[in-house]
């Protein structure tokens, strides 16, 4: 095998094993072997439409080029001698079809503009997958939804019985924070579509390349503006791996909740006997264990967040070798929520929900003690504050019948409740957990009604999400089989 051709002129000196793969990136860049084929291929396509490559060694690359496609990279490429892909294909192409042809190709373009398009190619098209299990996620939660509408739970604030919900109102607070997600990730692909490559190394490049057409090649929707902020910024990697940790925390808040839910003491969901797993000694149980490495999934991404703004804070402008490390964690955060989503989506829309356990919890805890400060409230006149005390000192006496109310009002407030025509047949109806999710018909409420309109709107912009996702995927695929067509009509 040859050598390492960008060592060969300015550097001597053999290196040891151990130095050749602290400097390389072969596992990182088989993310980017296919990115890295198109790159050249529109590069070339390039060079040689501006006139800067002949015909003849233009025509011999691209052949070599597609048969690399065709084929597949060989594993001698990946030799980490090469330190990158980018170095190891290079030698793959000298090897075909000599130093005089395969050395053009690197015309006007640098490994820093290079592997920072492959880059972006690449987590376009992993943006494209977790919107996609996003919207697949949002589905299940809204399909589920639909069917709870009149499951009233307990709904909790500080872990503690708060007020009265339904399974719809609690599974829709879900999706709505996954629909941030997803439009988080769409604000972010308009960010990494844009093209590094003809910024060389930092400073552009003297031959006259056509950035604008090899953009459109490659499916980006413009060049980048600045070749030095090209190839030195990583900030796109740093908001998807933000954007995926925000998502992640709220998978792992669902997923607490669900393990939470699941046990004996609690009850409400049954989580399918796939996703669990049992114990080596304890026969009865059944654990919850894809929800719990899912939880702990969402600090790996966490992690690869911290790490990635670690690796950019203290650098310079522009292009550091620092930023290779930056890559792998950049891959890890998005594997770990690739994994993830649709996991969860399977997890939730095959559990089975105790909505007879959830009933009977709905109104414990004092859980429509709001409720009836409120008809104190709006029906009988008085304050709220004062509404709020009698109710509060009621609790703390440990009742809310009409007795416990009348003694609390001349105690707390110095007022009969009863002369104010209130009954314990209204008080028994105002309790009733029910009653009070019933009486919530503002916007955003657990009442049926408001939760339909919550359905409608949220199937309305998962249907635009869906469409946005096909839309950019078909242009992506079109643009790269657009390439690789015009890349085979150069060498027909």
């Amino acid at each position: 095998m040859c050598s390492d051709q960008i060592r060969q002129g300015r550097l001597s000196g053999e290196r040891s094993a151990n130095l050749e793969h602290f400097l390389a990136s072969m596992d990182a860049d088989r993310w980017i072997a296919e990115a890295d084929l198109l790159v050249d291929m529109a590069h070339l396509l390039g060079l040689r439409r501006q006139g800067i490559l002949d015909e003849a060694p233009a025509r011999a690359l691209m052949a070599a080029l597609l048969d690399l496609h065709d084929r597949g990279f060989p594993e001698k490429a990946f030799d980490e001698r090469f330190e990158d892909i980018h170095a190891g294909k290079e030698a793959c192409l000298i090897e075909r079809v000599g130093e005089d042809i395969g050395g053009r190709l690197h015309m006007g373009r640098s490994r820093n503009d290079e592997v920072a398009t492959c880059v972006r190619i690449r987590l376009k098209q992993e943006i494209i997958v977790l919107a996609r299990a996003l919207v697949d996620l949002r589905r299940t939660l809204l399909d589920l939804a639909a069917g709870h509408t009149d499951t009233v739970m307990p709904g909790f604030t500080h872990l503690q019985h708060a007020q009265p919900t339904t399974l719809a109102h609690y599974l829709l607070a879900y999706e709505q924070a996954f629909s941030r997600d997803t439009a988080r990730l769409r604000e972010a692909y308009a960010r990494v579509d844009v093209s590094p490559l003809g910024s060389a190394a930092f400073a552009s490049t003297g031959f006259p390349l056509d950035r604008d057409y090899t953009a459109r090649l490659l499916g980006f929707s413009r060049p980048a503006a600045n070749s030095m902020d090209a190839v030195a910024a990583r900030d796109f990697a740093l908001e998807i791996l933000g954007d995926l940790t925000v998502c992640m925390t709220t998978v792992s808040r669902l997923c607490e909740e669900l393990i939470l839910w699941s046990t004996s003491f609690v009850g409400f969901v049954h989580i399918n006997d796939a996703y669990c797993s049992s114990s080596s000694i304890m026969p009865q149980k059944k654990n919850p264990d894809v929800a719990e490495i899912m939880r702990a999934k969402a600090g790996t991404v966490a992690g690869a967040l911290i790490a990635a703004m670690t690796i950019t804070k203290g650098l310079p402008m522009s292009y550091n070798r620092d930023l290779q490390e930056l890559t792998p964690h950049l891959w890890r955060g998005v594997v770990a929520t690739r994994e993830s989503i649709p996991l969860l989506a399977g997890m939730i829309g095959t559990a089975t929900f105790d909505a007879g356990r959830m009933a009977a919890e709905a109104g414990k805890g004092f859980s429509t003690a709001t409720e009836l400060a409120d008809t104190l409230t709006r029906d009988y006149g008085l304050a709220f504050r004062t509404a709020h005390r009698i109710v509060g000192r009621a609790v703390r006496y440990g009742s809310l019948d009409l007795a416990t109310l009348e003694a609390a009002a001349r105690e707390a407030a110095g007022l009969s409740i009863v002369d104010l025509g209130v009954t314990e047949d209204r008080i028994d109806a105002v309790l009733d957990p029910r009653n009070a999710v019933a009486v919530r018909t503002v916007p955003g409420g657990p009442a049926p009604s408001a939760v339909a309109v919550q359905l409608a709107e949220g199937r309305d912009l998962l249907a635009r999400d869906a469409a946005w996702v096909e839309a950019v995927e078909a242009a992506l695929l079109r643009a790269f089989e657009d390439l690789i067509s015009e890349s085979r009509r150069m060498i027909a």
